[in-house]
Protein backbone atom coordinates (compact mmCIF):
# COMPACT_ATOMS: atom_id res chain seq x y z
CA UNK A 1 0.00 0.00 0.00
CA UNK A 2 1.03 3.65 -0.53
CA UNK A 3 1.80 5.46 2.59
CA UNK A 4 -0.78 8.63 2.71
CA UNK A 5 1.01 11.94 2.74
CA UNK A 6 1.18 13.36 6.81
CA UNK A 7 1.03 17.62 6.94
CA UNK A 8 4.40 17.67 9.08
CA UNK A 9 6.34 21.02 9.87
CA UNK A 10 10.12 19.85 8.86
CA UNK A 11 13.41 20.00 11.07
CA UNK A 12 15.29 20.75 7.78
CA UNK A 13 14.75 24.21 5.50
CA UNK A 14 12.65 25.90 8.00
CA UNK A 15 13.12 29.70 8.49
CA UNK A 16 10.93 29.84 11.70
CA UNK A 17 8.58 27.05 12.93
CA UNK A 18 8.60 25.18 9.59
CA UNK A 19 5.16 25.85 8.84
CA UNK A 20 5.05 27.31 5.49
CA UNK A 21 7.54 24.91 4.63
CA UNK A 22 5.25 22.04 6.19
CA UNK A 23 2.73 23.37 3.63
CA UNK A 24 5.39 23.59 1.06
CA UNK A 25 5.96 19.82 1.35
CA UNK A 26 2.51 18.82 1.40
CA UNK A 27 1.36 20.71 -1.87
CA UNK A 28 4.33 19.61 -3.69
CA UNK A 29 5.48 23.28 -4.23
CA UNK A 30 8.59 24.89 -3.34
CA UNK A 31 8.51 26.71 0.18
CA UNK A 32 9.89 30.00 -0.98
CA UNK A 33 6.31 30.70 -2.82
CA UNK A 34 4.75 29.30 -0.18
CA UNK A 35 6.56 31.34 2.23
CA UNK A 36 5.73 34.77 -0.76
CA UNK A 37 2.25 34.30 -0.59
CA UNK A 38 1.66 34.02 3.12
CA UNK A 39 3.82 36.96 4.20
CA UNK A 40 1.13 38.90 0.92
CA UNK A 41 -1.57 37.39 2.17
CA UNK A 42 -0.96 38.28 5.71
CA UNK A 43 -0.17 41.93 4.82
CA UNK A 44 -3.28 42.25 3.15
CA UNK A 45 -5.62 40.45 5.66
CA UNK A 46 -4.63 42.79 8.52
CA UNK A 47 -1.33 41.72 10.23
CA UNK A 48 -2.28 40.27 13.42
CA UNK A 49 -4.69 38.05 11.92
CA UNK A 50 -1.41 36.23 10.12
CA UNK A 51 0.10 36.11 13.01
CA UNK A 52 -2.34 34.53 14.92
CA UNK A 53 -3.12 32.21 12.07
CA UNK A 54 0.60 31.42 12.40
CA UNK A 55 0.76 30.24 15.93
CA UNK A 56 -2.46 28.08 15.59
CA UNK A 57 -0.70 26.51 12.55
CA UNK A 58 2.65 26.04 14.54
CA UNK A 59 0.58 24.31 17.69
CA UNK A 60 -1.15 22.44 15.34
CA UNK A 61 0.85 20.96 12.61
CA UNK A 62 2.89 18.25 14.35
CA UNK A 63 6.70 18.43 13.62
CA UNK A 64 8.58 15.54 11.28
CA UNK A 65 9.36 12.88 13.38
CA UNK A 66 12.13 11.66 11.50
CA UNK A 67 15.39 12.92 12.00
Amino acid sequence: MDNPKKLTRPRQDRKMAGVCAGLANYLGLDPTVVRVIYAILTLCTAIVTGLIVYLILMLVIPEDPTK
